[in-house]
């Protein structure tokens, strides 16, 4: 492995990972999951929090233990049951976790 195959794993872009999301009416929460070349994982959180996980899959427990539910995973009929179209979720981005700190809670637009 070089060297700059390590940096990109042991430190992900922002924006890179898993997205999951829970939601409240029209009011979509966010959480990122990242997994670690270890093998151990993190969940970058709308309180700006990350928190560790042993493995990947402890990580997802948590997350659907929370309600929510990765947003690869949804379909269309999923989105609806949920009260919106899937093309109206899109991930938060930032420069850095600071900064999505404060976009990781998203009030969609009410619907006509």
């Amino acid at each position: 492995m070089t060297e700059n195959e390590y940096d990109t794993h042991s430190a992900p872009a922002p924006g890179e990972g898993q997205w999951w999301l829970a939601t409240l009416g029209r009011t979509v929460v966010w959480a990122r999951l990242r997994v670690r070349e270890a093998g151990t994982a993190e969940v970058f959180d709308s309180d700006a929090n990350t928190l560790s996980y042993d493995s990947e899959d402890t990580a997802r427990a948590a997350l659907m233990d929370a309600e929510f539910v990765e947003l690869e995973g949804l379909d269309e009929e999923d989105a609806q049951a949920r009260g919106f179209a899937l093309d109206e979720l899109v991930p938060p981005q930032a420069q850095d976790d600071q900064t999505l700190g404060t976009l990781m809670i998203q009030k969609l637009p009410q619907r006509h």
